[in-house]
C-alpha cells in the first residue's frame, strides 16, 4: 500500500486508508487531506508524488494550484470587510467601484457578485488569458461590458472572473490587492500556507497539476451565444497554464490560489469555529451567518447543475447528497480539490491533489473522503 505521512486522530484513521487506496489504483498521484474540529487540526496527511513520473515524493510543504477552491479565500476576505463595517453585501457595486455602473450594471449589488447572479460571468470577447494578469486592463473590461442576463434572476457560475470582480471592490475599499490583503489579514495571522499570487521563491515546492482527460463535449454542438459557451470561452485556459510563472504570480482570486489541504482547512476553520482559531479572532457569529443567506437556488446556467448559493459559498442542497442535513458551506476546484465546512459540528475538511479528474467542482475522491468525515 502507498505510504501515507502525517498525523490523524484514531477516529479518522480510515481517511489514510482511502488516500492510500486511491494512490495505489492511480486515481491519485499526490494528494493531501486535512480536517479541523473546533479549530484544532485532527487530520493532516499526505502521500504520493509531485509529478506524473513519480520521481519526487509529495512532502509536508508541497503546494499546488487548487483552482476554484481559491474562491472561498476571496469570500472570506470580503467577509472580513463586512465584519469591519466597510462592505455591505446589499449595496450597489458602483458605490465602491463607480465605473462598474456602465452598460446597464448600475443596480448590481455586491451580493450578486458573491452568488454568481450578476450577469457578468466572464469577460466579453475579445479576451485572452494574458489579460487576466493585467489587473487594470481586466477590471476595466469587466466594468465596461453589459450583463448577459438580468442580474439577480439566476446564477451563472463566474468561473474565472469572480476574484477580479470582488477583488476590485475590495481594492477600492481597502487600497490593497486581494492577494496582499488575504496574506496580511488572514493567511499570515493564521500561519496558513496559502497564496493568491505566489512569490517565485516558493516555486520550487509547487506540484504542477496533471491536466484532466479531454472533455467529451464537442464545442461545435453548443450554442455560441449561450451563457455557458461565453463563460467558458471568456477566456478558455488549459490546465497547463498554471505551470507558468505569469499565472502563478498573478492575482486571480477565482482560480490561481496555491496551497495544500492543511492550509485550506486551516483558513476555513475560521468559519467552522465561529470566527476564532488559536486566539486569532476575525469574524463574529453574526457575520458568519451572512454566508447562509440564500441568494439563488436552481440549475446554474454555466454548470448545468442544481446549486444553492449563499453569500459566496454553496450551501447544503440536493447537489451534495453525500452530506447529512445541516448547515454546510462548501466549494471545490476544477479537477477535484474541495473544502467543506460544517458550522454545527465546527468541522472543516479539505482535499487537495495534483491529478485532475474531469469534474469541474470536486469529484468522487473528495466525496468519498468527505462521506467518511461527515457520516
Amino acid at each position: 500500500m502507498a505510504e501515507i505521512h502525517g498525523t490523524s486522530a484514531p477516529e479518522y484513521a480510515r481517511l489514510g486508508e482511502l488516500l492510500s487506496e486511491t494512490i495505489d489504483d492511480g486515481s491519485d498521484v499526490g494528494a493531501s487531506v486535512s480536517v479541523t474540529v473546533e479549530g484544532e487540526t485532527v487530520v493532516d496527511i499526505w502521500g504520493g508524488w509531485t509529478d506524473e513520473t513519480k520521481t519526487t515524493p509529495w512532502e509536508r510543504d508541497t503546494i499546488t494550484n487548487v483552482w476554484s477552491t481559491t474562491k472561498t479565500m476571496t469570500f472570506l476576505s470580503t467577509l472580513l470587510l463586512a465584519e469591519r463595517g466597510l462592505l455591505d453585501y446589499h449595496e450597489k457595486v458602483a458605490t465602491y467601484w463607480p465605473e462598474f455602473a456602465q452598460n446597464g450594471k448600475a443596480d448590481i449589488e455586491v451580493r450578486h457578485l458573491m452568488s454568481h447572479t450578476s450577469g457578468v460571468s466572464a469577460w466579453a470577447q475579445p479576451v485572452d488569458v494574458a489579460d487576466l494578469y493585467d489587473w487594470e486592463k481586466s477590471t476595466s473590461m469587466l466594468a465596461a461590458q453589459a450583463p448577459w442576463w438580468e442580474p439577480g434572476t439566476a446564477s451563472g457560475y463566474h468561473a474565472l472572473n469572480q476574484g477580479h470582480l470582488l477583488g476590485e471592490v475590495l481594492r477600492r475599499i481597502d487600497g490593497r490587492m486581494l492577494g496582499q490583503f488575504f496574506a496580511e489579514e488572514i493567511a499570515g495571522p493564521l500561519g496558513a500556507d496559502f497564496h493568491i499570487g505566489l512569490d517565485p521563491s516558493e516555486f520550487g515546492r509547487v506540484s504542477n497539476v496533471i491536466p484532466p482527460p479531454p472533455s467529451p463535449i464537442d464545442p461545435s454542438t453548443l450554442d455560441p451565444d449561450s451563457v455557458l459557451v461565453k463563460t467558458y470561452t471568456g477566456p478558455a485556459p488549459q490546465a497547463d497554464v498554471s505551470w507558468t510563472p505569469e499565472w502563478r504570480q498573478a492575482c486571480i482570486g477565482a482560480a490561481n490560489g496555491h496551497g495544500n489541504a492543511r492550509s485550506v482547512a486551516r483558513v476555513q476553520a475560521i468559519v467552522a469555529n465561529g470566527g476564532t482559531v488559536d486566539g486569532v479572532e476575525l469574524l463574529s457569529p453574526e457575520t458568519i451567518q451572512m454566508i447562509f443567506e440564500e441568494q439563488s437556488n436552481g440549475v446554474d446556467q454555466v454548470l448545468g447543475l442544481p446549486v444553492r448559493f449563499g453569500m459566496g459559498y454553496a450551501l447544503h442542497s440536493i447537489a451534495v447528497p453525500n452530506l447529512p442535513e445541516g448547515n454546510y458551506a462548501y466549494w471545490g476546484g476544477w479537477g477535484g480539490s474541495s473544502i467543506i465546512i460544517d458550522v454545527d459540528r465546527k468541522i472543516s475538511f479539505s482535499y487537495v491533489m495534483n491529478r485532475m479528474d474531469d469534474g469541474l467542482l470536486g469529484d468522487t475522491r473528495g466525496f468519498n473522503l468527505a462521506t467518511e468525515v461527515f457520516k
